[in-house]
């Protein structure tokens, strides 16, 4: 399994590089994968995500370390604080490219690409941290976070222009890399790795819903229902 998540932390870092050279992402109307795309990804968060978050709130329910014990027993509390942050993030970002009306400033920019290296950490870390009942499980993960990973870059690409690809992907290349080394060197306490989970599963949420789903004028239902209901399909055949 330790090597089996090396290879897809491998992956993650390859999807990143590649985007920019995938055409399909950058063709209007591009309804058909977004769509599609998007209904893998709702399904993960409601299929999965959202059900892994109830038992990481029973991990944290048991937990008895004092300093951290509000939040140990609150995952929920923290899956919101996550979906908070990226919400006012991306506020922030779509503020100031209205100012700009072509770009975003170099300040908020690094700020954009600096909370998402530590969401690509996040991710590169569980990984390896997290608990897979089976190899397919972490195929599944890997999947679902794939396509969330080819919007997320094409999203960052549209708000931030050429700086992105010279600076941001390689960023967010380095960080899916570091996490999975420090998942690989370090073994943090079950109700950290949960506290992290519910982090992320905030932040996943809402870049899920903000990313994944395009706008009516660009979707297409049939290629949303497709992946909804294949990747619903595949996850509860594990």
């Amino acid at each position: 399994m330790k090597m089996l998540s090396l290879v897809l932390a491998i992956g993650f870092a390859v999807l990143h590089f590649s985007a920019k050279y995938m055409v399909f992402l950058k063709r209007v109307p591009r309804s058909r994968f977004l769509s599609f795309a998007g209904g893998i990804a709702v399904s993960y968060v409601f299929v999965h995500l959202l059900p892994d978050l109830h038992t990481h709130q029973q991990v944290l329910e048991k937990a008895q370390n004092g300093l951290l014990r509000f939040i140990e027993n609150h995952a929920y509390l923290m899956a919101l604080m996550g979906l908070a942050l990226f919400y006012g993030l991306e506020e922030i970002v779509s503020q100031s490219t209205n100012k700009k009306e072509t770009k975003v400033s170099s300040g908020i920019f690094w700020i954009h690409v600096g909370v998402f290296f530590f969401y690509n950490m996040l991710i590169g870390y569980l990984l390896i941290q997290e608990t897979f009942d089976q190899v397919l499980g972490m195929l599944f993960y890997f999947l679902a976070l794939s396509v969330h990973f080819m919007t997320i870059d094409q999203s960052m690409r549209e708000a931030h222009q050429h700086v992105y690809d010279q600076y941001g992907r390689w960023i967010l290349i380095f960080a899916v890399l570091v996490g999975w080394a420090l998942g690989a060197l370090t073994e943090l306490k079950e109700a950290v790795v949960s506290t992290m989970v519910a982090f992320l599963s905030g932040a996943l949420i809402l870049n899920v819903l903000k990313e994944e789903l395009p706008k009516e004028s660009e979707s297409s239902f049939g290629a949303f229902a497709a992946g909804l209901i294949i990747y619903s399909a595949l996850l509860l055949a594990v």
